[in-house]
Order: C-alpha cells, then sequence, then structure tokens
C-alpha cells in the first residue's frame, strides 16, 4: 500500500466471466451452462411510521421480497417445458439456483449464494429472429429464501 491509503487491487476485482451457475430441479443438479447474466436482488416491504411531535415520516422495515433476472443463450428446452407443464398441466416448479463468484486471480476467494424456491414469472416458448447474431432470452423469477454458505474475505484482512 502506498502510504496510509486502502486501496482496492485491480487482481481482486471479480471477473464478470468467472463464476458459474447450477440449478437443482427435481432434486438433479444441472449446470447452467446457456447462462449469460444472472442478478438478484433483496427488497424490503416498508411501512410509512409518523410519532407525536416528529414532522417526518420514518419507515420500518416488516418484510422483504426476492427476485432476478437471469438472461440465457436460446440453447434450451427445460425453461419452456417448466412452463408449458404448467400451462397444460397445472405442474408449477419451484427449484434451486446456486450463484458462484470465482475468480481465481483474486485474494478474496469465493461467495456463493443460493437462491431457494425460484420460481419463473415468463420463459418464452419458441423463438427465431432473423436480425439476430445468436438467440438469447431474459427471465424474471421471484425466490422466497435464501443462503450464503461462501463469502468473500474481506479486502485488505
Amino acid at each position: 500500500m502506498a502510504g496510509n491509503w486502502a486501496y482496492m487491487k485491480a487482481s481482486d476485482a471479480i471477473s464478470g466471466k468467472e463464476g458459474s451457475l447450477y440449478a437443482t430441479i427435481d432434486g438433479k443438479v444441472i449446470q447452467v451452462a446457456e447462462c449469460k447474466s444472472i442478478n438478484a436482488k433483496i427488497t424490503k416491504n416498508k411501512t410509512e411510521f409518523k410519532a407525536l411531535g416528529y414532522r417526518g415520516t420514518q419507515h420500518k422495515a416488516t418484510g422483504w421480497s426476492g427476485s432476478g433476472t437471469l438472461t440465457i443463450h436460446y440453447a434450451s428446452s427445460r425453461w419452456a417445458k417448466m412452463m408449458i407443464d404448467y400451462a397444460k398441466k397445472g405442474i408449477d416448479t419451484y427449484f434451486k439456483l446456486q450463484i458462484i463468484n470465482e475468480d481465481p486471480t483474486s485474494s478474496i476467494g469465493k461467495q456463493t449464494v443460493t437462491l431457494i424456491d425460484v420460481n419463473f414469472d415468463e420463459a418464452e416458448i419458441a423463438k427465431i429472429d432473423t436480425d439476430a447474431e445468436f438467440l438469447d432470452e431474459t427471465m424474471n423469477f421471484t425466490f422466497s429464501d435464501v443462503e450464503m454458505p461462501d463469502e468473500f474475505k474481506e479486502l485488505n484482512s
């Protein structure tokens, strides 16, 4: 480190291409090799709170909601089949997604996040696009639980 300044080394930045995604569907673990990108977030549900003697409005977290987006290369029928099973038979599939960030050039190690009870909002069941060099698809999803079995190490520790 130069002087007393702490800074992040470029080698510790996690490459967006160094990761993996696994889906556990009906007990079967599948590597989602067609994944282009995934993001998942937790949004707090907040309720307004007003108090005598305070002119402002305060907020209290009262719960949360999990959602995300998965963008894939259009190269697997599994996601369309899930939607068709729901449309035709009423069978709705809930599953796990495990997202692993692990860049071997970084000293901070890996992070693993497991999303539980993932359920897609939509999936394309057929697609053709003569203007596209490659076909991809973006699917929104929700989840109802989450675990983080592996955490990045703290920088400068």
